[in-house]
């Protein structure tokens, strides 16, 4: 029987793994429902202990609302592909940073509507940083309206070129 082997049971674990980090990989951050926490780089860690699956995320700043809809979301998941025992932990550290976007999650924003942070501007973004392009037509000319946007992670721009309202993700 293949599972008596010890090549069999590693091909076992490793299905098993495979199964439940597509799971949480699916899950949808609630906040911005096009991105998966794998896209947004909340997800840091999915691995098999003992009985459980543990996975790891890692808020996009701490005090973010959403961690505990993702960390339920994250368990149900797993429970609806067969894991009975998941524990979900937080870490802080490194701190989350927008470097840890993939390049379809910053897709995904851009056809949202809402401008992606550039690739690679991380925390040297928050001195300095160029305004973003608008996500509706292009335009690299915008400007700053609020600081604060539909949620935490978001400011509000408007594009000074077809003039409409956009939310931008803040470079963390």
């Amino acid at each position: 029987m293949q599972g008596d082997s010890p090549g069999g049971e590693a091909a076992e674990v490793a299905d098993r793994l495979a199964l439940a980090r597509a799971a949480v990989e699916a899950v949808a951050d609630p906040e911005i429902p096009v991105l998966t926490i794998a896209d947004l780089g909340v997800l840091r860690d999915v691995r098999l202990e003992d009985d459980a699956v543990a996975v790891t995320i890692t808020p996009t700043y701490s005090g973010c609302p959403a961690m505990d809809v993702i960390a339920l979301e994250i368990e149900t998941a797993l429970a609806r592909a067969g894991f009975a025992a998941a524990r979900v932990r937080t870490t802080l550290s490194p701190a989350w940073t927008t470097d840890w976007l993939t390049e379809a999650g910053r897709e995904k924003l851009r056809a949202y509507g809402i401008a992606p942070p550039p690739a690679g501007a991380g925390r040297a973004a928050l001195v300095g940083a160029p305004a973003p392009a608008c996500p509706l037509c292009g335009s690299a000319r915008s400007e700053l309206i609020s600081a604060f946007g539909s949620t935490p992670c978001k400011a509000l721009h408007r594009c000074l070129d077809c003039r409409e309202p956009f939310d931008a993700f803040k470079c963390h």
